[in-house]
């Protein structure tokens, strides 16, 4: 099973409702006020499907028809939270994998890379998180995985300046210069084509 070591989580639904209300009244709101009556629910219900996502199956694979092909899927969007501020961040995360017995279902990549958003994360930590997934699934170290993101941390708080972070994972043969360089150039042309 993939990322063993993140066990599942289950929200406390009416600890966090208590809780937001007293964030309400901590920030000098009305949580009885209209509009702000429903909040605790609704951010209990947020983290709630936030944290306990079910991505459904995740390694679906089949017989490799070549070996030693690259094999890419570039731009899926996916949304986690900053550990250090709770605020929301998002990534187009592309992945890559040179197939040696087994290659993954199409869909699979967006599930891995969903599962492993739906937490307290860190950039880093969630291009880290999604390579072992899938050296995990596939049976190879012959992994890349990229992420381009916007972090609310930086951008609505401190600095408060717009950025796009960049990170990347790379093993096995994408530790070699030619392999890294047709990664990151597939990468960069995918983003080209959909400016």
């Amino acid at each position: 099973m993939p990322n063993q070591h993140r066990t599942p989580k289950v929200v406390d639904h009416a600890k966090v409702k208590s809780l937001v209300r007293e964030l309400l009244i901590a920030v000098g709101e009305n949580p009885d006020r209209e509009g702000l009556i429903e909040t605790p629910r609704r951010i209990a219900d947020f983290w709630r499907e936030f944290i306990e996502y079910d991505p459904g199956k995740l390694e679906t694979t089949f017989d490799s028809v070549r070996h030693n092909q690259m094999v890419a899927v570039t731009g899926m969007r996916v949304w986690s939270m900053c550990e250090h501020h709770m605020l929301p961040f998002w990534c187009d995360v592309s992945v890559a994998y040179i197939a040696d017995d087994k290659v993954l279902g199409l869909s699979k990549f967006a599930r891995i890379a969903h599962k492993n958003a739906h937490a307290l994360s860190l950039q880093e930590k969630l291009v880290a998180d999604i390579s072992d997934d899938l050296q995990t699934i596939l049976g190879t170290k012959n992994v890349a995985v990229m992420a381009k993101g916007e972090h609310l941390c930086m951008t609505m708080r401190g600095i408060r300046t717009p950025h796009r972070m960049i990170s990347s994972a790379l093993n096995g043969q994408f530790l070699q210069a030619e392999t890294r360089a047709e990664f990151f150039n597939l990468v960069n042309a995918a983003d080209a084509a959909t400016r």
